[in-house]
């Protein structure tokens, strides 16, 4: 018998935090999608003339979180709090956010350390209620699998 799965993004939390600031445990609230992407290539090659490859196994796991949430969540207003904030403080204070996020259903965990605002979220202001799409840069991104049993 084919094994069956079972994926809810309700089962999702998402959890930001700053030592100055305190921390935003979001579980739906507003939440669009969350999209989680490595930066760095971890493998390069290099062809010589005679069409050897020397291949490089390349360290880094930097990468990029952009989270669209609703513009009139408590979630957008903590992240344009932050930001906010963040812009005026010493730089020492920049890249001192923490992500966790953690999908119960499937048992993925992701940390990211050394986080920090790519740009403040762009601003739509029309007839219906939109979605803003915060872009969050990260120094290190880790993914485990915990078992779900």
């Amino acid at each position: 018998m084919p094994a069956t799965t079972t994926y809810s993004f309700a089962d999702v939390i998402f959890i930001i935090s700053h030592p100055s600031l305190g921390r935003y445990s979001a579980q739906g609230t507003g939440l669009g999608s969350i999209t989680v992407t490595m930066s760095t290539d971890r493998t390069a090659h290099d062809v010589a003339a005679d069409g050897s490859i020397m291949i490089s196994k390349i360290e880094g796991n930097n990468g990029t979180i952009a989270l669209q949430i609703q513009q009139t969540s408590g979630f957008n207003a903590w992240l344009v709090n932050a930001y906010d904030y963040l812009v005026s403080a010493d730089p020492s204070e920049w890249a001192q956010m923490a992500v966790t996020i953690r999908s119960v259903s499937s048992g993925n965990l992701i940390n990211a350390t050394g986080v920090s605002f790519q740009n403040r979220a762009e601003l739509p202001l029309q007839s219906q209620g939109q979605q803003r799409t915060w872009n969050l840069m990260a120094s290190s991104i880790t993914e485990t699998v915990v078992p779900t049993y």
